[in-house]
């Protein structure tokens, strides 16, 4: 039982997908180990994503960041998985090469990483 006016339950839906958030209390808080990760298709789906959960909140290093709530949440286009994972050990190495110097994620730069061995 928690304080009262306070929430100890909570079911939400994102795009389809249910989640239930639950209040811990003071003991449980958030930290990097639980994070969103939402795959874009596009730079400016990512763009978009970037500047919305990152208002008033912390950019971070290789497309993770904290919204306003402490939230953490990882804004990845889905090329980026393609390419660490190709065959040719090179390529994915210039790309995380590439990915280790941004914040937000940068497709353009990670496909001139990709194609310049």
């Amino acid at each position: 039982m928690g304080a009262k006016g306070t929430v100890m339950t909570a079911k939400f839906l994102i795009e389809g997908q249910e989640f239930v958030a639950l209040n811990g209390g003071p003991v449980f808080s958030f930290s990097p180990a639980i994070s969103f990760v939402v795959n874009c298709g596009t730079q400016e789906e990512v763009d978009e994503l970037w500047e919305k959960l990152s208002k008033r909140g912390e950019k971070q290093q290789c497309g993770w960041l904290k919204d306003k709530f402490g939230v953490s949440w990882q804004i990845v286009p889905v090329v980026l998985g393609e390419m660490l994972n190709n065959v040719d050990p090179e390529k994915s190495q210039m790309v995380m090469k590439a990915l280790l110097q941004m914040d937000k994620i940068d497709i353009l730069r990670l496909k001139q990483a990709y194609n310049d061995e």
